[in-house]
């Protein structure tokens, strides 16, 4: 089987070399009527979603992997999150769309010193994540259960500089101290992986293909880095840390989520995936930016391991 690829996993990566994830997909496929299927993807099997929350409740990190922009994905985060935080299993909320400098707004806002609106304004939020509103529900799961919320991700304009000028090696010393000191880079299944995605991305060419890949890891190693030592710290909190991240960062159990299970080998972890069911769309200016390209069964295969643990299954909307 092959697939066109022309949205997939595209915002994942646009972000990064400076377009903004836009919300075209926000109104739009809300077809409430369509048939939804959890689905056990290790036995293969349908599974109910309270037995799967109950797993998600016993391990250590979930990540709930987006594509971003997708209003349902969005409302079955804010779901899980809030389900696991009245059950008292709610560690901490991770979260990629908010990078690190930026934990002191962050922190203002879940003590309620602040507004959701005044939050936004402060963290640039509608000019880095267009749909930004749909992440509300979620923040306010983990406020409402008093449990810490972590900018994760790491400064915009350093991992900007990473695909700029080249690579990881080449920042200088100050963009270089806002990542973490020790980073594997080479990652041979993962750039298998990243290569394969990244042709929808008109810049990629053989030129700046590895800047774009070690763009990508430095995002992980910075989230992983993160994530562990929120993790360690709330060593005694029930619950897993539970991470908001595009799937493009922990599909397959790679980037962030195997950076994480590497600084702490002993973590249990599950990752939960989302259908797309045909509703990404992109902007004309995000399609300006994208190409469609090919992606076989075969291709996949390569990566050699199961896309996560867990997937809701949407059917596609009628159009």
């Amino acid at each position: 089987m092959t697939r066109r690829l022309a949205a997939n996993f595209v915002a994942a990566f646009l972000l990064a070399f400076s377009v903004v994830p836009s919300s075209a997909a926000e109104a739009i496929h809300e077809d409430d009527n369509r048939t939804e299927l959890w689905v056990d993807l290790y036995a293969a099997e349908p599974v109910d979603y309270e037995e799967m929350l109950a797993d998600l409740a016993d391990v250590d990190v979930v990540f709930l992997g987006e594509r971003h922009g997708v209003r349902r994905h969005h409302r079955w985060q804010a779901r899980i999150i809030g389900d696991l935080a009245e059950r008292g299993k709610l560690a901490a909320l991770a979260v990629e769309h908010l990078e690190t400098p930026q934990q002191e707004i962050v922190d203002d806002y879940a003590a309620g010193a602040i507004s959701f609106e005044e939050f936004a304004k402060k963290t640039e939020w509608p000019q880095r994540w267009r749909n930004y509103r749909q992440y509300r529900p979620s923040l306010e799961a983990a406020i409402k259960a008093r449990r810490p919320i972590l900018a994760a991700n790491a400064p915009g304009p350093v991992i900007k500089a990473v695909f700029r000028k080249g690579g990881v090696d080449r920042l200088s010393d100050e963009q270089r101290r806002q990542l973490p000191e020790r980073m594997r880079l080479q990652d041979d299944t993962y750039q298998t992986l990243l290569e394969i995605l990244l042709g929808v991305h008109v810049a990629a060419n053989d030129k700046n293909l590895r800047a774009m890949v070690e763009a990508q890891i430095a995002r992980d190693e910075h989230m992983a880095e993160k994530i562990v030592a929120a993790r360690k710290r709330l060593n005694d909190a029930e619950g897993p840390v539970v991470v908001l991240c595009g799937a493009g960062h922990v599909a397959y159990g790679l980037g962030t989520a195997d950076r994480v299970a590497e600084r702490l080998p002993s973590s249990r972890q599950r990752i939960v995936i989302f259908s797309e069911s045909g509703e990404v769309e992109l902007t004309d200016e995000e399609k300006a930016h994208a190409r469609e390209i090919a992606i076989s069964h075969d291709d996949l295969r390569r990566v050699g391991r199961p896309i996560g643990d867990f997937a809701l299954i949407t059917q596609s909307p009628q159009r």
